[in-house]
C-alpha cells in the first residue's frame, strides 16, 4: 500500500530499499529555506542495523501490509521463543534477538498478537501491562516526596526499572509494556 513521505509515523513498517524497516521516530521538518520533509529513524528488521532518512511530501512509499494472529506463548530456550496459535495448534517459534528486551516480559500462556509479513513473524505486540513482582529496591529516603522522585528497583525477571518510593521488595505492580514504566502497586 503505497503512502505519501509526510504519512510516515512511528510504529510502521515500511518496505524500503529492498527491506523491511520498523519506524521508531518521525520528526516533520519544516526549513525556512525549501521544501518541508520527515526526518525518520529506521531499524531494518532483518538485519538489526539503524538508518536515517529524509522523505519529502511528495516522495511515495511503500508501507508493508502486516498480518496479526493470536499465539500463546510456550517457553523459551537458548536462541528462541516458542508460541502455539489456539485454533490450530500450531507451533512457532522466533529469534529471541528479534524480541530484545521484551521477552523478559513473557510468561508462560500469556496471549499475544504475533505480526506476519509474507509468512515470516516480524514481531510481537505484548499485552499493554503485566503483573510483577519487585525482587529488590533500594530504601526510601526520609523526607522525599512521591510526586517529586522515584527510586530504582529490579523486577523479578532481571529488568531494571524507577518505582515511587512507597514501593518495597515482594510487593507486586503493573508494568505498562510499551514503555517499561510502573503504572500502579496492586493490594
Amino acid at each position: 500500500m503505497k503512502i505519501l513521505g509526510n504519512e510516515i509515523k512511528p510504529g510502521m513498517v515500511i518496505e524500503h530499499k529492498n527491506d523491511l524497516w520498523s519506524v521508531l521516530k518521525a520528526q516533520h521538518v519544516k526549513p525556512g529555506k525549501g521544501g518541508a520533509f520527515n526526518q525518520v529513524e529506521l531499524k531494518s528488521i532483518k538485519k538489526g542495523t539503524k538508518l536515517n532518512e529524509r522523505f519529502r511530501s511528495s516522495d511515495s512509499i511503500e508501507r508493508a501490509i502486516l498480518d496479526d494472529k493470536k499465539f500463546n506463548f510456550l517457553y523459551e530456550d537458548e536462541n528462541n521463543c516458542h508460541f502455539m496459535d489456539q485454533t490450530n495448534y500450531e507451533q512457532i517459534q522466533i529469534s529471541r534477538s528479534l524480541l530484545g528486551e521484551k521477552r523478559k516480559l513473557l510468561k508462560e500462556n500469556m496471549e499475544v498478537n504475533v505480526q506476519f509479513h509474507e509468512d515470516q513473524a516480524l514481531g510481537v505486540d505484548l499485552p499493554s501491562s503485566v503483573e510483577l513482582k519487585i525482587e529488590t529496591t533500594d530504601a526510601a529516603i526520609k523526607g522525599q516526596t512521591a510526586s517529586s522522585s522515584y527510586k530504582p528497583a529490579t523486577l523479578e525477571n532481571g529488568i531494571k526499572i524507577m518505582v515511587p518510593p512507597f514501593i518495597n521488595a515482594e510487593d507486586k505492580i503493573i508494568l505498562d509494556t510499551r514503555t517499561l514504566e510502573y503504572v500502579k502497586k496492586i493490594k
